[in-house]
């Protein structure tokens, strides 16, 4: 790979083009109307021949551009269904700015022929997939959450919103932030009744928008863009409910709209696991189920505004309580360096109430067509308290080895405070910036909690115990600032290269001590520092890059090449309670490439090679131990180094305009060295790990260990079409994964290697307003195979199938049906448990313009819910099972508030409110 690497740096470098090209953009309207038409052909033809020179489609606000347009006349063509043909002559000397350009309707008579055509469900754009939402129906009360949802390539997976295979990562609404990083709460706060177009894409990172030259750091995006006569007033939710077994739930959100100015408003009370104010009536539906018995109390609010033209801002708060009874049964079995068998049972108990702050801004500042400045900030304060226990023990699938019981109280604050600041500058050859960037952030963390523990140990002598009664308390400080500075230049008119200097860094203060209660209990008596228990270590971690890269990007491809050169320093100093320092120098060379190729408009791959490193954390190189779990003792480790990763990733995306057909395919493989593992030590007999530490028999020590070999590869494989005789949207997805994750056990090291393959389907109404449904399927085959002991060789499956089903029946009345099936096969004993979570309610829409609805609604219909996982590591296995919300009834009353703009004409108002 470094050979191929040189190979397209240098004749990147060397390739440059003569010829001087030009960008044309423009705005296409509704002549007479003036109302922004998304999604429209614009092509240039040549004025000899009339053939196609290139083609594109406007955006969701009408919006279109050309780049790298050679300088001559041309004719530009402009088509939309139902409308005139447009032409004009164009001729390019310069780079042109069309302004807005008006089309007109076309007038037919059709007699009495009647012509039906499925409107376009959206078309890709470079790497940008876009939508459009009227082709997708939904009752009109949905939220943006279930009209994504209907999209090809976008589905659920434990609970997460996934597109294109990738975690959606934040969401925007015309391009503005909506609710920062909180996926759920953005999509929960806005109608789809609002939304005109979805995009789909990778954003790059503000530095890559700033300077032009990517930097390979990208987040999966939603952009949301509403349509224009819904961009001014009010809209919004309210709901009350109350049920059996006194469940609550009272909820509302609501937009205040006016152009560029917009506030969101929500809040919610509950106690029945609902984590964000849903605007969908059947609120059991978030696809995510809940660990435990969850009262949740949210008030958030989110701004944005232009501030003058020169000052864009954004920002959101959020507050969030949450109380959390969770019962937990764990089974876990653990990897040995022989044939024999050690198991592990546990049930804990904990309550846990949390209450946390959020706060993010977003503040830019355009003095300039040259200049532009950027400052992010985020505040988050986090406090928590914790009332748990638990009861574990040790055997060998026959007899005891060792057994623990715990209760713990604990109170625990978290604060950061993260900065972001960027500037850029355009000179005036074009290609041809200066980019700087600054971060500065700043934690603390100060826990204190009070255990005591009965630990017991089974041997030939006889039964023996050991009690402790400890105070621990911690205290955490961090800082991290780097500054970068990134400089452009152009090569020819379609290369560019990039000179980058980065220096940072990171530096933590953690102090752990380990009181021993004396003489009494933990408010009269005697605390004793236990030195061996105890620990106050620094470190610091300080790192310079110097990047060369250069880019070559024509109409049909990029490639981009750099090169990295990094100097990092660890140093780790330990206080107490032996001062002991260790440093530690790492120098690397790192790669990257990135190919794009584009075979049309409408097909696009994908193709980055990327190496970087990542240095251990505090937690993993403080050399304390933590006796949490006494039976399961872990420390840190300061030897550790850096690790070292290679990661080949391919993106292909197509979508058929002309049938609707649309495939994505995603993979990503990671070679990994000195990959940060865990190394177990099991003891066979009493064995001193410290100064006045005894590892009990069959009891382990767990510490993390740099390990060559891990391996790890996953794809997805998404194809859709539309089922036009059906009205529908039907999605078909595939995905392989493997990964092969090194650990230690009693100083041997072995594989765990794990192959999963999965496949499933989805079938999304778009029939009318009034029905609406989603069926939903996805089937996984999981090979485990371990390398130490063929003894935890073991394969299981799991199926999921949902069904979302809403249908007013007749006058307003509604039924509404969330059918989730599962299945596990394979589990351990006790935990195939295969359920069925039927939620069911009947309602009745109230008022003239059904703006209200009262309805009746069971939770668990069958009684069947529950909630069962696996996890896989280096050196165990283990099968979880949680406590879960129980069947209950609840009466419920919600009411919408739909106020917008007089600018609304009235078919769009008779639309949104007739009465069928």
């Amino acid at each position: 790979m470094k050979y191929l690497f040189f190979f397209l740096f240098f004749v990147g470098i060397t390739t440059h083009s003569l010829a001087q090209t030009y960008s044309i953009r423009g705005n296409v309207l509704e002549e007479g109307k003036k109302e922004i038409l998304p999604f429209v052909n614009i092509i240039l033809l040549s004025p000899i021949d009339s053939s196609q020179v290139i083609g594109t489609v406007s955006d969701g606000n009408g919006q279109f551009e050309f780049t790298k347009i050679s300088e001559g006349d041309y004719i530009l063509k402009i088509q939309y269904l139902g409308f005139q043909n447009f032409f004009r002559t164009i001729e390019i000397r310069s780079d042109i700015d069309l302004g807005n350009i008006y089309i007109q309707e076309e007038a037919t008579d059709l007699s009495e022929v009647i012509v039906e055509a499925r409107r376009s469900t959206g078309t890709q754009k470079g790497d940008t997939t876009m939508f459009n939402a009227d082709a997708f129906k939904t009752m009109k009360d949905a939220s943006a959450q279930t009209l994504l949802e209907k999209l090809p390539g976008v589905n659920s997976e434990n609970g997460i919103l996934q597109a294109q295979g990738e975690n959606i990562a934040q969401i925007l609404v015309d391009g503005k932030p909506y609710f920062g990083t909180d996926v759920r709460t953005a999509l929960q706060n806005l109608p789809a009744e609002v939304i005109q177009s979805i995009e789909i894409f990778d954003q790059k990172s503000e530095k890559s928008q700033l300077s032009g030259f990517d930097d390979g750091e990208r987040l999966k995006t939603i952009n949301i863009i509403t349509k224009p006569n819904r961009r001014k007033g009010q809209f919004g939710k309210a709901t009350a409910g109350y049920g059996t077994d006194e469940r609550y739930l009272a909820g509302t959100s609501v937009n205040i709209f006016d152009e560029d100015q917009r506030i969101t408003i929500t809040g919610l009370s509950n106690n029945i696991n609902i984590q964000n104010y849903s605007s969908d009536p059947n609120i059991q539906s978030e696809g995510n189920q809940q660990e435990g018995i969850i009262t949740t109390n949210i008030l958030g609010l989110n701004y944005s505004d232009l501030w003058g033209e020169k000052i864009k801002i954004t920002g959101s708060y959020l507050y969030t309580k949450k109380k959390n009874v969770g019962i937990v049964d764990r089974f876990r079995d653990f990897v040995t360096t022989d044939e024999s068998n050690k198991f592990y049972n546990e049930t804990s108990r904990d309550v846990r109430v949390n209450n946390q702050h959020q706060a993010d801004l977003r503040l830019e500042y355009n003095p300039n067509e040259k200049n532009r400045f950027l400052y992010i900030p985020r505040f988050s304060a986090r406090f928590e308290t914790e009332n748990s226990g638990f009861f574990g023990q040790t055997d060998d699938g026959i007899n005891p080895i060792n057994a623990v019981e715990n209760i713990k109280n604990g109170y625990y604050q978290d604060y950061d405070l993260f900065n972001r600041f960027f500037y850029s500058h355009k000179f005036n050859k074009p290609g041809r910036t200066i980019s700087a960037r600054t971060i500065f952030a700043k934690g603390w963390n100060n826990d204190e909690s009070d255990r005591k523990a009965v630990n017991t140990f089974y041997d030939e002598a006889g039964t023996r115990e050991e009690i402790l009664d400890q105070r621990t308390t911690r205290e955490r400080y961090g800082n991290r600032w780097s500054t970068n500075v990134s400089y452009t230049e152009p090569i020819g008119q379609k290369g560019q290269m990039e000179i980058e200097y980065e220096i940072g860094n990171r530096a933590n203060d953690s102090e752990q001590l380990i009181f021993n209660v004396e003489d009494g209990d933990f408010d009269n008596g005697n605390l004793a520092l236990d030195t061996t228990l105890s620990n106050s270590f620094v470190s610091k971690y300080l790192t310079q890059e110097f990047e060369l890269g250069y880019q070559f990007l024509t109409e049909k491809y990029k490639i981009q090449a750099e090169l990295e050169y990094q100097d990092a320093r660890l140093n780790n100093n330990q206080k107490f309670p032996n001062p002991e320092q260790l440093n530690r120098v790492f120098q690397n060379f790192l790669p990257t490439v990135r190919m794009e190729y584009k075979f049309s408009d409408n097909t696009n791959i994908q193709l980055d090679y990327d190496t970087y490193t990542n240095e251990p954390q505090i937690s993993q190189l403080q050399a304390v131990i933590n006796n949490t779990n006494p039976l399961q003792l872990r420390t840190g480790n300061p030897a550790l180094d850096q690790s070292y990763t290679n990661q080949l990733r391919l993106r292909f995306r197509s979508n058929n305009p002309d049938t609707e057909n649309n495939w994505f395919l995603f993979a990503q493989t990671r070679l990994v060295d000195n990959f940060i593992s865990n190394s177990t030590l099991i003891a066979s007999e009493p064995t001193e790990i410290q100064d006045g530490i005894i590892l009990e028999t069959g009891s382990q020590l767990n510490k993390p260990v740099n390990l060559d070999g891990f391996k790890e590869f996953r794809s997805w494989l998404s194809y859709g079409l539309p089922l036009g005789f059906i009205k529908s949207n039907f999605n078909i997805n595939a995905g392989a994964g493997y990964t092969q994750r090194p650990g230690q056990v009693n100083d041997q090291i072995g594989f765990n290697n794990s192959t999963r393959l999965s496949t499933g389907f989805s079938l999304n109404s778009s029939i009318s307003d009034q029905l609406d449904f989603n069926i939903w399927s996805r089937s996984s085959f999981n090979d485990v195979k371990n390398t130490l002991n063929p003894n935890l060789n073991d394969d299981f499956f799991q199926q999921r199938f949902r069904v979302n089903f809403n249908w007013i029946i007749w006058e307003g009345i509604i039924y509404r049906l969330d059918l989730n099936h599962q299945i596990n096969a394979g589990l351990s004993e006790g935990f195939d448990t295969n359920f069925s979570l039927v939620n069911m309610s009947i309602g009745k829409k109230m008022f003239n313009n059904q703006r209200g609805e009262i309805s009746l609604m069971v939770y668990d219909l069958l009684g069947q819910n529950a909630n069962v996982r696996r996890n896989i590591t280096e050196t165990f296995i283990e099968d979880v099972q949680t406590n879960v919300l129980q069947r209950y009834v609840m009466l419920s009353f919600t009411y919408n508030l739909r106020r917008f703009s007089k600018g609304m004409d009235e078919k769009d108002y008779s639309e949104m409110y007739s009465v069928d």
